[in-house]
């Protein structure tokens, strides 16, 4: 009987391959398991008890605050010009300055208009005098027709002369009027109270009424207004109140929108919705005696269009986001959480409307989330030895 050949080296070396790679696949997998079963122990809803701080919710009212973008708009704002030309003698205002409505401001060379009040003056005199005359000869003229001594036309035509003398007086005196009317322009005074600008021009320049620049810009700042902008869907709510006679509130905050700048009223709404942008402007108005508030600064906008009475409360940081859309972790009596989903409404501050999902007296977690799964234990925060302190010194004092 002949003996099996021996086997090859190299089916040996095969061999040997092929049991190393299914030892490294098995221990793979089972180490696969042993990670597996270590997380679902780490996040198992019944392993640690998770430390956590929990909020009750509340009833109560919120505001119904709507935000936008607005700039900074004075009610008024004027460019002085020079109503008549001339020399400017002397301007009176300092730049920067704060001026009240008749103050006065520049002055520009009068005298070329005083000598014209002189010269229509004249004119009124000399024409008042011949219409004096006039009159005189047409009375006699009168008297004499009566006695049949002249003709008609001679009293006809001394009453047409006298018709144009009072034409004259009446022309000399428009005269007159439109020289003092001009030497009261060389007189320029602020048209509205307000800030001065930087001047456009120094005394001693020859200024002309076609000056496009002018003499000074002078803005209203107090009070003042800001120009927003909401989108036409939220026009309905606050037109519904101002059609009530509510007044609204709106608040201007800086460009961050932490501090808050002025509290003004609603004003105004736009009569046209802007067909490409979707969005109708509105004006508020806000007393600025701090002048806060600067012409065309660029301000966040909160309008109070109204508030929700009598609704659940919940604090901001209690509210998560998932798969499931909004929810939170409800703390039960059995020292457990349930994931609950809810329903949101307005949000004020760190407060936000619950329409749906909890009641009030409800815990919910507002501390401790991300470490917990639904069903998952928790518990409160332990004292702090300072605070056993305090309370146990509190009880000796409450007791005899």
């Amino acid at each position: 009987m002949n003996d099996p050949s021996p086997p090859r080296p190299h089916r040996i070396r095969k061999t040997l391959a092929i049991l190393v790679f299914v030892a490294l696949i098995g221990g793979g997998i089972w180490w696969a398991r042993q990670g597996t079963d270590s997380a679902a122990n780490k996040n198992a809803p019944h392993g640690e008890t998770v430390p956590v701080s929990l909020a009750t919710i509340t009833k109560g009212d919120i505001d119904i605050i709507d935000p936008a973008l607005g700039a900074v708009t004075p009610l008024a704002s004027v460019t002085v010009r020079a109503q008549i030309s001339g020399i400017l003698q002397e301007i009176s205002f300092q730049e920067g300055q704060i001026v009240h409505q008749g103050d006065f401001l520049a002055q520009i060379d009068p005298r070329p208009y005083q000598i014209t009040l002189k010269q229509a003056r004249g004119a009124l005199q000399k024409d008042q005098a011949l219409l004096k005359d006039a009159q005189a000869n047409l009375a006699r003229y009168q008297k004499l027709a009566a006695q049949n001594s002249i003709s008609t036309q001679q009293v006809d035509t001394q009453a047409s002369l006298v018709q144009q003398y009072q034409g004259a007086v009446e022309t000399d005196q428009g005269q007159i009027d439109a020289a003092n009317l001009n030497i009261s322009y060389c007189h320029i005074v602020a048209p509205i109270t307000g800030r001065v600008g930087l001047r456009q021009v120094d005394a001693g320049n020859y200024v002309q009424t076609s000056d496009a620049n002018g003499i000074v810009t002078l803005t209203q700042l107090d009070p003042i207004s800001v120009v927003f902008t909401l989108p036409e869907d939220r026009l309905p709510a606050v037109m519904k109140r101002l059609a009530a006679g509510a007044s609204l509130q709106v608040d201007a905050y800086d460009r961050a929108g932490t501090v808050k700048l002025a509290e003004g009223k609603l004003t105004a709404v736009d009569n046209a919705i802007n067909a490409s942008t979707g969005t109708v402007k509105l004006r508020a108005q806000f007393d600025n005696a701090d002048q806060a508030l600067f012409p065309n600064q660029f301000v966040n906008i909160q309008i109070k269009v109204d508030t929700a009475q009598g609704v659940a409360l919940a604090p901001q940081a209690a509210i998560l986001r998932g798969a499931v859309g909004t929810f939170v972790y409800l703390a039960k009596a059995d020292n457990t959480v349930e994931m609950r989903p809810v329903k949101l409404g307005v949000s004020q501050g760190d407060k936000i409307e619950i329409t749906q999902g909890l009641a009030e007296g409800d815990k919910v977690v507002t501390d401790g989330t991300d470490k917990l799964r639904d069903g998952a234990k928790y518990k409160l925060p332990e004292a702090t030895s300072g605070d056993e302190g305090l309370d146990k010194k509190q009880s000796q004092n409450t007791n005899p």
